[in-house]
C-alpha cells in the first residue's frame, strides 16, 4: 500500500476556462435550475390541491418531481458557484455529501420507475382488482420501500468511502463521484473496480429486470386487444416509457464514462455528458408528464387560466388510472 496522505479538501479539475463565456453559462445553467425548481414544484403543488390526483399513479409522479428538486439541489448550488469560481476546492465532508445526494437521486429515481412500472401493469392487466391490489397499505408499502431501501444502501456505501484511505486530492469531475474517490485510494484499483461495479450491478439489475418484465406483460396482455383499447393504455404508459428511456440512456452513459479516461474525450463533451443524468430527466420528467396526461394537463391549464381548445368528436378520456380491457 502507498503513504496515504490526507487532505481536507478534494480538486474537481473538469472544469474548463471558460474566458468570457463564464457568465453567459452561469446564466444559462441558472435558467435550467430555475425551471427544473418551478416545474417540478407546479408538478408538486397540482397533484397535492386536487382530490382527483389523489391516486397512485400520480403520486408517484409527484414523487419523481420531489427527486428531481432534490438530486437538483445536490449539485446546481455548487456548480453554479463553482462556473464564476477559479479555484474548484471542495470539502471532504461536502464532497461526500454530494455523492450521498446525487448517488441516492439516480437510486430512488430507479426505485419510483419500478414501482409506477408495477402499477401500470396492474392498471393494464389487473384492472377489475385495481384497487385492491394498489391500496393505500400497499401505496405506502412501496413508497416506503423505494425511499428507504436505497438510503440505507448508499448509507453503507459512503461509510466505507469515507474510510477508504487515499493518495491524492484530485477528482476529474465536475462534482464529487464515489468512482473518482476509488481511483484516488491507496487501496489496489482492480479489487475496488470489481466491488463497486457487482454492487452497481446489483442494484440496477433488479429494478431494471422488473420495469421489462412489468412491459412485457403489458404488450403480450393488449396484444390482441382493439385499437381503442391500446390507444388508452399506450396514453397511460407512455410518459412512464419515455421516462424511463431517459432515465436509462442517461445513467448508462454516466456509467461508461466514469470507466473511460475523460483527457481522451473532448473536454466540452464530457462535461455535458457528466452532467445528463443529473439534469435531462429533471428538466424532461414535468414536460412528459403535464403534456401526455390529460388529467394533469387540464388542471395546468385551470392554474394558467387558459382553456384548451375543444376537439371535435374527441372522446372522453378516464380519469381514474385504471384501464378497462
Amino acid at each position: 500500500m502507498e503513504n496515504s496522505t490526507y487532505s481536507f479538501y478534494f480538486n474537481l479539475t473538469m472544469f474548463m476556462n471558460l474566458g468570457h463565456y463564464y457568465y453567459p453559462a452561469f446564466v444559462f445553467c441558472l435558467l435550467i435550475y430555475s425551471f427544473i425548481v418551478s416545474a417540478n414544484f407546479a408538478m408538486i403543488l397540482i397533484i397535492i390541491r386536487e382530490k382527483t390526483l389523489h391516486e397512485p399513479m400520480y403520486i408517484f409522479i409527484a414523487f419523481l418531481s420531489f427527486n428531481s428538486l432534490y438530486g437538483s439541489a445536490g449539485l446546481f448550488p455548487r456548480f453554479l458557484m463553482d462556473l464564476l469560481s477559479d479555484t474548484h476546492l471542495i470539502s471532504r465532508p461536502a464532497c461526500f455529501t454530494q455523492i450521498y445526494i446525487i448517488y441516492t437521486y439516480t437510486s430512488y429515481e430507479l426505485t419510483i420507475l419500478s414501482i409506477m412500472a408495477y402499477d401500470r401493469y396492474v392498471a393494464v392487466c389487473h384492472p377489475l382488482h385495481y384497487h385492491r391490489k394498489m391500496n393505500s397499505k400497499i401505496v405506502y408499502t412501496l413508497s416506503f420501500i423505494a425511499w428507504v431501501c436505497p438510503a440505507c444502501n448508499l448509507t453503507i456505501t459512503i461509510s466505507t468511502l469515507v474510510k477508504l484511505p487515499l493518495c491524492g486530492n484530485t477528482i476529474q469531475k465536475i462534482y464529487c463521484a464515489s468512482w473518482n474517490i476509488v481511483k484516488i485510494s491507496c487501496v489496489t484499483t482492480a479489487v475496488n473496480s470489481i466491488a463497486a461495479t457487482l454492487g452497481a450491478i446489483a442494484m440496477a439489475a433488479i429494478p431494471f429486470s422488473f420495469i421489462f418484465y412489468t412491459y412485457l406483460r403489458i404488450v403480450v396482455a393488449c396484444w390482441k386487444k382493439s385499437s381503442e383499447v391500446r390507444g388508452k393504455v399506450l396514453q397511460s404508459c407512455l410518459p412512464h416509457v419515455i421516462s424511463f428511456a431517459i432515465y436509462s440512456v442517461t445513467s448508462l452513459t454516466d456509467a461508461a464514462l466514469t470507466r473511460r479516461n475523460l483527457e481522451e474525450l473532448n473536454p466540452f463533451g464530457a462535461v455535458i455528458l457528466s452532467l445528463a443524468f443529473i439534469v435531462i430527466p429533471p428538466v424532461m420528467n414535468p414536460l412528459v408528464y403535464g403534456l401526455k396526461l390529460p388529467e394533469i394537463r387540464k388542471h395546468i391549464f385551470k392554474i394558467s387560466c387558459l382553456k384548451p381548445r375543444a376537439k371535435k368528436n374527441s372522446r372522453r378520456t378516464v380519469p381514474s388510472s385504471t384501464l378497462t380491457m
